[in-house]
């Protein structure tokens, strides 16, 4: 071993332990930065190859890997915009240029244009209900756009879907003058409820449906807008019954039966709305309605959001009406660990990391997503100091090699005086 080849190696070791001193200054720096991961220093072995029973020192090389699987510790806030990711997955966002990252760091709050945006200034994406229900692109960003939400505007929705559930009483018996679907001055019914329904421009249309027993396990349901109604008594409405619908249910178990399962008509100066009467019964007992709901909201603006742990932005409106904007998805490659880093808190698949794929929360091994709360770093301050005192020992040991070299160079030199 040659004395230069000593010195080169104390020296490729204190490179080592100031690149692991720099990872521990990162760590301990960062322990309060949200979603970040810890950094290490793994060092491996360069060896050089040995002749004739001499040994040529080879020297350390330095890996620096990032535990990005391992979680932190959730902190819950009182800001529903503040998301975590409970077990395994990454947001996906955006930089000013459209660039999309992957990052655990949700401390999101709305910009200017209303959209949210976490500490770093990245932008978060996700898929809008603008064109019904979203589906993630599995392979691909394709489809993600920024989550937008402002309250400038004032928003109406349609009525086109609802539920009513209850019972029908199994020992009703046909009324003696005209069914309601007849609209006559004489028409008769046995039980009624209302629903309010919204139109195109978000007016409150109060809906009449009367259930009337046609015979044993048949009943007729019949829908008439209120306000058409014959004022005292309510039959004829002008303009006739909105729709109708037979049912038929099981006299033995009391369960709705055949293939008429709901009731649908065209809300006035709306659209058609499909009323699910599936979960009707007919038990012995009197008229009873358990729920009852239609989607649809009057003109509001957004009084405030709500994120479910599936990922779903809900607005509420003014008037308590809820409605589903955006669906964030979850990210995720094969080993999370061999992602690479980027300024900001956000990753970037490499060759090692393996390919993105894109679901939704508590999908496969996805996690949940957690609203008004932060992952905190995964940095242990005690672990950190302590690598600290073992890099600060090692790199005085290897200059202790190095310095011994140079004076065994300093006596080589001077064997000719």
């Amino acid at each position: 071993m040659s004395l230069y080849g000593m010195m080169r190696t104390g020296v490729s070791g204190m490179n080592a332990q100031a690149n692991r001193l720099s990872a521990v200054a990162d760590n301990i720096a960062n322990s309060d930065t949200t979603g970040y991961k810890r950094s290490s220093a793994e060092f491996s072995t360069l060896v050089m190859p040995g002749t004739g029973g001499a040994y040529n020192s080879g020297g350390v090389t330095t890996t620096i890997r990032s535990a990005i699987s391992s979680q932190g510790v959730l902190q819950y806030t009182t800001s529903v915009s503040d998301l975590a990711v409970n077990g395994d997955g990454f947001f996906v966002v955006q930089n000013a240029s459209g660039t999309p990252y992957l990052t655990r760091a949700g401390s999101f709050v709305p910009d200017a244009q209303g959209r949210l945006v976490n500490a770093a200034g990245y932008q978060l994406m996700a898929y809008s209900y603008a064109n019904g229900t979203p589906a993630a692109t599995a392979n691909g960003f394709e489809g993600l756009v920024p989550v937008q939400i402002s309250d400038q505007a004032m928003t109406a929705t349609p009525s086109t879907q609802g539920s009513f559930t209850g019972n029908l009483p199994a020992g009703a018996t046909p009324p003696s003058g005209a069914l309601p679907s007849s609209n006559s001055a004489t028409a008769e019914y046995t039980s009624k409820s209302s629903l309010v329904a919204y139109d195109n421009l978000g007016n409150k249309v109060l809906v009449d449906v009367y259930f009337t027993n046609t015979g044993p396990g048949t009943w007729e349901v019949a829908a008439f807008d209120q306000s058409k109604a014959t004022p005292g008594t309510s039959f004829p409405y002008t303009g006739g019954s909105l729709g109708t619908a037979n049912l038929t249910f099981d006299t033995t178990t009391g369960k709705l039966t055949g293939s008429t399962t709901g009731l649908t008509f065209t809300v006035p100066n709306g659209s058609s709305l499909n009323l699910d009467l599936s979960k009707l019964t007919q038990l012995g007992t009197g008229f009873t309605v358990t729920d009852a709901k239609v989607n649809g909201n009057a003109p509001s603006t957004i009084d405030k959001i709500q994120i479910g742990q599936d990922g779903v932005i809900y607005a509420q409106y003014a008037d308590g009406s809820t409605k589903a904007l955006y669906k964030i998805p979850l990210a995720d490659v094969q080993s999370p660990d061999n992602l690479t880093a980027m300024p900001g808190n956000v990753f970037v698949q490499s060759a090692d990391s393996g390919a993105v794929h894109i679901g939704f929360a508590n999908e496969g091994r996805l996690g949940s997503i957690v609203s008004g709360a932060l992952e905190n770093s995964n940095v242990d301050i005690a672990e950190e100091l302590t690598n600290m005192i073992a890099a600060q020992r090692s790199y005085t040991a290897n200059s202790k090699v190095f310095q011994t070299g140079s004076d065994l160079m300093d006596v080589l030199v001077n064997l000719k005086r």
